[in-house]
């Protein structure tokens, strides 16, 4: 087996994908943090874009390959590596890859609701959000997974993006954003119990998270607490 060195930054939700994927496939592997605001040198000479996730493989012979983009990464794990989180059926996982790509939408809108600057920037935000996870509630089919019993690739990619707004949720639970969605909240709850998303991230990302959105600086907390005690 080769040797994998993943490259993160603190908050990267794309690497905590990877994270949750190499501890579901109990794959040996190093981490190691970088400052995305002042790049080492060896960084920037190994990613091709200059971001994180960075996997870098150190195969038998001693060469090195490094990988990039979670999505790839993933599947590479996957397939070198017993018990494919993916299904066999081709249809179904072209539709699995298709939920993946709309888990960084979801996370795309989960950031945003720590950015909105105003209440009325908030509820679009919001109105978006929730046709996003109608359409997951409507897709997720016996649960607790998104395929079923089973912890899918789907859900490594879903997991940083429910954990965030679980987060949300907790701080201003008015904004009921599980509410009615059952099999999505079951999803979430489902993934929070799993060891390799507990420690997926480092142990005091909700306090990193926090600082990022600002507790008293206006913007998210705020205009969400405005808006739900309206």
């Amino acid at each position: 087996m080769p040797h994998f060195r993943l490259i993160s930054f603190d908050l990267c939700p794309y690497v905590q994908r990877c994270v949750v994927t190499l501890r579901e496939k109990g794959i040996d592997h190093d981490v190691d943090y970088i400052d995305l605001s002042d790049r080492p040198d060896w960084f920037v000479a190994l990613s091709p874009l200059g971001k994180v996730p960075v996997l870098e493989v150190t195969r038998d012979d001693g060469a090195k390959v490094v990988l990039f983009e979670s999505v790839v990464i993933n599947e590479y794990l996957d397939e070198v590596t017993e018990g494919s989180m993916l299904p066999a059926d081709p249809l179904e996982r072209a539709r699995c890859r298709a939920w993946i790509e709309f888990g960084n939408a979801l996370l795309s809108d989960a950031f945003s609701v720590t950015s909105a600057e105003d209440e009325a920037a908030l509820g679009k935000i919001l109105e978006k959000l929730g046709d996003k996870l109608d359409r997951l509630e409507r897709e997720i089919r016996t649960g607790p997974f998104f395929l079923g019993a089973e912890v899918s690739l789907v859900d490594t990619a879903l997991t940083p993006a429910l954990q965030r707004l679980n987060w949300a949720n907790e701080i201003h639970p008015a904004m009921a954003i599980f509410e009615g969605r059952p099999k999505a909240a079951g999803l979430w709850r489902a993934l929070a119990e799993r060891e390799s998303v507990q420690g997926s991230a480092p142990h005091d990302l909700r306090q990193q998270f926090d600082k990022m959105v600002g507790r008293d600086r206006g913007g998210y907390r705020s205009v969400v607490g405005a808006r739900v005690t309206a």
